[in-house]
């Protein structure tokens, strides 16, 4: 087949290349001049950081260097994806600075793509993948007073948008979120900022690099068992011994965890634990502590505003300000909002978009890549997990098994009920804010199992049993799209004779 991958992140080189490895003409569209995604030089803001160490975030085929460090800067994971591109050989089939500008249903089945940007055009595919990433937008509250604050001389950006402190030197920074990169933001600003203040709507738990600063975050919950701590849709093997009925182990275990990491960062003393439970971690992305950020808060170069919201932007004695929910007034030089992405595909029309979203407007996909009533169409990346090289790359798997033949999915009946039964769950789970029906965290396994599982090259027994205590290892997976590439192959042999 040709076949269009839109995104040339993870999820949408990890597409290009296994379905290369099968034999199809595949073309990545970006608009980005580079490789990345949400990691391109485009995109990067100071203080870029992974939340995985590099042993536990990257492709099972291809490790991360070893001259790289532990936790990785934005522009070291650029580089690592660049040499998997050399490394696989698909430079050619980039077409970088190429927007995607519209994606039309062919009458005859396929897509016409029409481009923009550096190889702007009409072609048409085969088949399209949808990989430009489920942190696609900056998502910017509609705040009131925007003008009042630009017009004193103010700014609003994203977090994304910031390309360098020398933006912010000497002014004073109003950073709004406290997720990761608002608190990345926030260290990296501080050092050169008249003042930086986070406006935080409510607290997340932030998980240390090192637990005491000895044990490796990753021993707690980049495994099996800090996975299986908390309940799954449907309960089976171990993790049903886990919850069962009267069993207090996983709340022990998670409260035994919240106090050390209590007491390890200080956040009594700073104002700053959360009113929710550690267990509440379950309900979004799980946030890594950025190095420096509660260490700035002691010692007054960071202030947080917890529990409150920016009410208004205004101008008084001539310069910008916010007004903040509690009726403070805190100087707004530059506004800085790591309030999260939209997920969107703008560039398919309107009535392809309405179905392939449900009622509430999240994206009813079938195993997180296949919507049920869209052909020719398929989904990768939209599995945010604590393993996202891997979960896009066991997703482009199943795509490519998929576009085979190599295993069937149920009546499109069974899969919507699947989907709506998934997604309402995920709802509430996490109170509404599963980022659209495509955040997977904290069951990244159970993600990859399912789809792996279908297609039949799950790994055996023995791995998981490892990964029970151990934390996951990639490369465990590395023959699975080899496997597959066999199997198809013998397949069309057989068929031909």
């Amino acid at each position: 087949m040709r076949i269009a991958i839109v995104g040339a992140g993870f999820a949408g080189l990890a597409s290009a290349k296994v379905l290369r490895q099968l034999g199809h003409d595949v073309t990545v569209h970006d608009k980005a001049p580079d490789v990345g995604g949400v990691w391109s030089r485009t995109r990067r803001y100071p203080g870029l950081r992974t939340q995985n160490n590099k042993q536990t975030y990257h492709f099972s085929d291809h490790p991360m260097p070893r001259r790289f460090p532990q936790w990785l800067e934005g522009a070291q994971v650029q580089e690592y994806l660049e040499e998997y591109v050399a490394r696989f050989g698909l430079a050619p089939f980039l077409r970088l600075g190429t927007g995607v500008e519209q994606a039309v249903p062919a009458a005859g089945g396929g897509w016409d793509v029409t481009t923009t940007g550096a190889e702007a055009g009409t072609e048409h595919y085969d088949h399209l993948v949808v990989a430009n990433g489920i942190f696609c937008e900056p998502a910017i509250p509609d705040f009131e007073g925007v003008a009042e604050l630009t017009a004193a001389g103010g700014r609003l950006i994203a977090t994304s948008e910031l390309a360098g402190l020398e933006e912010v030197r000497d002014r004073h920074v109003l950073m709004v979120g406290y997720g990761k990169s608002s608190c990345d933001v926030a260290v990296e600003v501080s050092r050169v900022a008249a003042s930086t203040t986070v406006v935080a709507r409510s607290l997340l738990w932030k998980v240390p690099r090192r637990i005491k600063g000895v044990l490796n975050y990753k021993y707690l919950l980049l495994t099996r068992l800090g996975e299986g701590l908390f309940p799954y849709q449907r309960l089976t093997g171990v993790e049903r011994a886990l919850h069962a009925r009267g069993s207090a182990l996983p709340d022990a275990m998670l409260g035994s965890v919240e106090k050390v990491v209590t007491a390890q960062l200080g956040l009594p003393g700073l104002g700053l634990v959360p009113d929710a439970p550690f267990a509440s971690i379950a309900k979004a992305s799980v946030s890594l502590a950025t190095e420096g950020f509660y260490e700035g808060v002691a010692a007054g170069t960071i202030a947080v505003r917890r529990d409150t919201v920016v009410a208004r932007f205004l101008e008084k004695d001539g310069l910008p300000h916010a007004e903040l929910s509690d009726g403070s007034v805190v100087r707004a030089d530059v506004v800085v909002c790591g309030t999260g992405f939209r997920q969107e595909v703008p560039f398919l029309p309107e009535d392809v978009q309405h179905r392939l979203l449900d009622e509430r407007g999240n994206f009813a996909l079938y195993r997180q890549i296949l919507p049920v009533d869209v052909p020719d169409l398929t989904f990768a990346g939209y599995n945010s997990s604590f393993f996202s090289p891997l979960s896009a790359e066991m997703s482009a798997v199943w795509i490519a098994s998929y576009l085979a033949g190599h295993h069937t999915v149920p009546a499109p009946e069974t899969m919507r009920a699947v989907v709506r039964d998934r997604v309402a769950w995920m709802e509430d789970r996490t109170d509404g804010h599963s980022a659209r029906g495509t955040n997977v965290v904290p069951f990244s396994m159970h993600n990859i199992d399912e789809v792996l599982g279908e297609v039949g090259l799950d790994v055996g027994r023995a791995t998981k049993a490892v990964q029970w205590l151990l934390p996951v290892r990639p490369s465990s997976y590395r023959k699975v799209a080899q496997r597959l590439a066999r199997r198809v192959a013998r397949q069309a042999s057989a068929d031909s004779a």
